[in-house]
């Protein structure tokens, strides 16, 4: 794993975070309504301490289905208390009593849509965060909250992605080099995700050292603000700069695959020096049919609140896009003892 440096003077002030799953919860925001008729239960869900795909099984327990006719539209984290979308595809089947399945989560809402919920079909999370045991100035974490909250921070991959010490990572690098097979195709998919994540990582922290992670650079491919909509620029002029300083647009960094790099000049130069230094990750990429995209350099923080209840407790509020890690957030704020790793 590499060193990914702090947009901003690394934190002073420490914290404890997840000192219970209820210090850490999570709301998925969707943007669509249901249709209350079809073959496809929908189920809003509240887990507390629990893993999204073990939620996903004991669902299709219940309703005596496959694990593969339950889907969810993004993984959650197990030490909190999150709340989320599930759907159960029963055609021609009446709904089982979802009511009671186990203590550890409970369907509170149950819809009948026309079609099944999609991995990432969701426009983000809001997040409702306890910090516990805070020590240093509360003055100063509320500025760096302010200046989190107005300029964003790095859109690195966290730590979640790449398993528990690394380990999708080290496996990853193990299949890729022919050393281990892996079958199972979900799996396959974890260890290739993560290693593009740190591609991905490796970029930003070398925009990061470069101070230049959030300024459009020649050869620069931009994201439109709120959507995925990319183009390449041969020159950035002064307008593109100020968009990109108004937040309009984003600068964007690899997720690596087949085919050409959409980056063009120094952009591209610094993509391909980096990509050197991972040859087994680029080539294995490329080789596995991943397509080139990318991601945005830069997270906003949507809808951010600060409450500072007791000298030594902070909490926070914020939303995030879908793909986007709290953890990345809080790193800019505090030294984080997490209980939850």
């Amino acid at each position: 794993m590499i060193t990914l440096p702090f947009a901003y003077d690394p934190p002073k002030l420490r914290g404890q975070l997840r000192a219970t799953p209820d210090d850490f919860q999570v709301r998925e925001v969707v943007d669509f309504a249901l249709d209350g008729a079809g073959e496809h239960a929908w189920l809003w869900v509240r887990k507390h301490d629990a893993n999204t795909d073990w939620v996903a099984r004991r669902l299709a327990e219940r309703a005596s289905v496959s694990p593969g006719a339950v889907s969810y539209a993004g993984l959650k984290d197990r030490h909190a208390v999150t709340e989320q979308w599930f759907s159960v595809h029963l055609p021609g089947k009446a709904d089982p009593d979802w009511a009671a399945i186990h203590p550890d989560f409970t369907v509170l809402e149950a819809v009948r849509h026309s079609r099944k919920l999609r991995r990432g079909a969701l426009s983000g999370n809001r997040f409702r965060i306890t910090i516990r045991d805070l020590t240093g100035d509360p003055v100063e974490l509320a500025a760096r909250w302010r200046t989190v909250a107005t300029a964003g921070v790095p859109n690195y991959f966290g730590e979640q992605r790449f398993g528990r010490d690394a380990g999708n990572l080290l496996r990853a690098e193990a299949m890729l080099r022919g050393l281990e097979k892996v079958r199972d195709r979900h799996q396959r998919g974890l260890y290739l995700s993560a290693a593009r994540s740190a591609l991905f990582n490796a970029v930003l922290a070398r925009r990061i050292a470069g101070g230049h992670w959030d300024q459009a650079l020649s050869g620069e491919v931009l994201m439109l603000a709120g959507s995925h909509s990319i183009f390449h620029v041969a020159e950035a002029d002064e307008t593109l700069r100020r968009r990109v300083a108004d937040f309009d647009l984003h600068p964007t960094g690899p997720l690596w695959g087949a085919g050409e790099l959409l980056s063009s000049g120094v952009v591209r130069e610094l993509e391909e020096a980096v990509a050197d230094e991972w040859p087994i990750f680029r080539d294995g990429l490329a080789a596995a049919g991943l397509k080139q995209e990318r991601r945005a350099l830069r997270l906003l923080v949507q809808g951010a609140a600060l409450e500072l209840p007791e000298p030594d407790v902070a909490i926070l509020e914020f939303q995030l896009p879908a793909g986007a890690y709290a953890t990345m957030v809080l790193r800019e704020l505090i030294q984080a003892t997490d209980s939850g790793n």
